[in-house]
């Protein structure tokens, strides 16, 4: 898939809490088919030290919800306190053990708008 966005695609951006499991939950997501994973470096906003590296993921609507349903999981296998960040159409969704589950159906049905 190219870095090119068509119309039919949707975009994701994940950051983690810990960057040392970016390359981890890259490996994890690219699993899912038909799904563009890359790792991004974003700067730092105002009062912000540093660039961080987030995932980016571009897929289809439904293809893009089978890889964030993923995620709980993912999440699970990790130390406690793991979070992902995910921005969504400018919009932010912290996803943790304690939520994860109810945080994608929200996200389900944000991209299905």
């Amino acid at each position: 898939m190219s870095s090119e966005h068509s119309s039919d695609t949707e975009a994701i951006s994940l950051a983690v809490s810990d960057q040392s499991q970016l390359a981890s939950l890259r490996r994890w997501l690219r699993e899912v088919p038909q799904v563009s994973v890359e790792i991004t470096s974003v700067r730092p906003g105002p009062g912000e030290q540093g660039a961080v590296d987030v995932l980016t993921i571009v897929a289809s609507a439904p293809t893009l919800i089978a890889a964030i349903k993923m995620l709980p999981e993912f999440i699970r296998s990790r130390r406690a306190g793991f979070r992902i960040e995910a921005t969504v159409r400018g919009k932010k969704f912290v996803l943790d053990a304690t939520n994860s589950e109810d945080l994608l159906a929200v996200l389900d049905r944000f991209l299905n708008e």
